[in-house]
């Protein structure tokens, strides 16, 4: 039988995997480094999916005691930059595809089970992990849409 809640989370975070290459696609670098209300104030949507796919997917080997992957540099997430769509939609790709092994490899028996987060020593359930990690997704992805219109209505 399919878990439920690794179903639910594999559409929550599908659409908004969707929705991140609708928003990306046919932007100039112009667009996808541009921040609405200047540097300090707002975040480009290269900065929203870099940031959003990345603790998405941390967020997801952690719900389901996977291996962490590379060691994510945060901070970095909230500088990039990139040099045109294509960059971005091979991010989308990659994540989407390391997420969907992920849930397809998952089987947590206890959604209860406390996992201790090694940045800050806290400790969550399985269960808040795996919700947060398809809001924040879902979050950034319509965060980023918002930037897109608002790119597209600049005049």
């Amino acid at each position: 039988m399919t878990d439920p809640i690794i179903e639910a989370t594999r559409r929550v975070i599908g659409d908004a995997f969707d929705t991140l290459r609708t928003v990306v696609d046919g932007l100039p670098a112009e667009a996808l480094n541009w921040r609405p209300a200047g540097e300090d104030d707002t975040n480009s949507i290269a900065v929203q999916i870099t940031h959003g796919l990345h603790a998405t997917r941390r967020l997801l080997n952690f719900a389901t005691d996977h291996p962490q992957q590379a060691p994510r540099d945060r901070e970095a997430e909230f500088g990039a930059n990139v040099d045109g769509m294509e960059s971005l939609l091979r991010l989308i790709d990659e994540v989407d595809a390391d997420c969907t092994t992920t849930l397809d490899n998952a089987d947590v028996s206890d959604w209860g089970e406390m996992r201790r987060l090694r940045s800050s020593g806290e400790e969550l359930s399985a269960a808040f992990l795996i919700i947060h990690a398809a809001e924040h997704l879902r979050g950034h992805a319509d965060e980023a849409s918002l930037t897109r219109h608002f790119w597209m209505a600049r005049s």
